[in-house]
């Protein structure tokens, strides 16, 4: 069973291959597919309505504009999201920052992986083990898909997205995200100068989950062309980059995750 919706701004996608525990009938087994597609999706927009910088009512507007200043009176999940960006800003050499320049906070860097990777365990607490979870292109699989093979993820030709795929994984149970300009445009900057990061179009990491791939996709684009080197020395993680001048390069493992069929 699978469903879109456009939440956070963006399409989500879940796909749920059988449902769950063994021994169910089949109008037991749609109810229970259908149940997980709804808590999945509820989760989404949990996420969308607490994180989202361009809701006014969300818990990080009220930061932003200080009616919410006390790090005391945030909730648990916002307190966490800080605790790992400051975690991330640690591990990347200051590369991964969600304050803005003015002073503002925008974690959507971190958030999507990490709600992507949520959701994926909120499906395998309900009891399914084969299934696909996709917001804006940002992909946690579990398992196989309908034909029992690995799941299959396209990365876009930067310069075609639309049409033609560049190349193709196969994968289980990790998480890949890309960080690109080909579709927001310009939107990730060098915390360090401030100058928006156009050294690489896309930039794709294949992490052990979503939430450890998206964080690290991000701060490997800023980082440039050097983003790659950043990602070849993170153990279990593979990266593909493509830069302004049209050049493909990928970190010694990456071909073990490409699809040959």
């Amino acid at each position: 069973m699978k469903e879109t919706r456009l939440i956070m701004g963006m399409p989500v996608t879940v796909e749920i291959v059988g449902g769950g525990a063994r021994g169910k009938k089949r109008d037991e087994e749609d109810a229970a597919l259908a149940a997980g597609l709804e808590k999945a999706f509820a989760y989404f927009t949990h996420v969308d309505e607490k994180f989202s910088t361009y809701k006014d009512t969300s818990e990080i507007t009220a930061i932003n504009k200080g009616t919410l200043s006390r790090r005391e009176d945030w909730s648990p999940e916002m307190d966490l999201i800080f605790t790992l960006s400051e975690e991330t800003k640690r591990m990347t050499g200051g590369f991964f920052d969600i304050q803005r320049p003015d002073g503002t906070y925008d974690p959507s860097g971190l958030v999507k992986g990490w709600a992507i990777w949520n959701a994926a365990q909120l499906l395998i607490k309900e009891g399914f083990e084969n299934f696909y979870v996709d917001a804006g292109g940002d992909v946690q699989v579990r398992g196989v898909n309908e034909e029992g093979d690995a799941w299959h993820i396209g990365v876009r030709n930067p310069w075609n997205h639309a049409e033609h795929v560049q190349t193709v994984i196969a994968a289980h149970n990790e998480g890949v995200a890309t960080s690109g300009t080909y579709i927001r445009g310009t939107h990730i900057y060098d915390p360090h100068t401030g100058a928006p990061a156009d050294d690489v179009v896309s930039l794709t990491v294949i992490g052990p989950t979503i939430y450890e791939a998206d964080r690290f996709a991000t701060a490997a684009f800023a980082m440039g062309r050097d983003g790659l080197a950043f990602i070849a020395s993170l153990p279990g993680f593979e990266g593909y980059m493509i830069d302004k001048d049209k050049t493909a390069t990928k970190t010694s493992g990456w071909d073990a995750y490409t699809d040959k069929e």
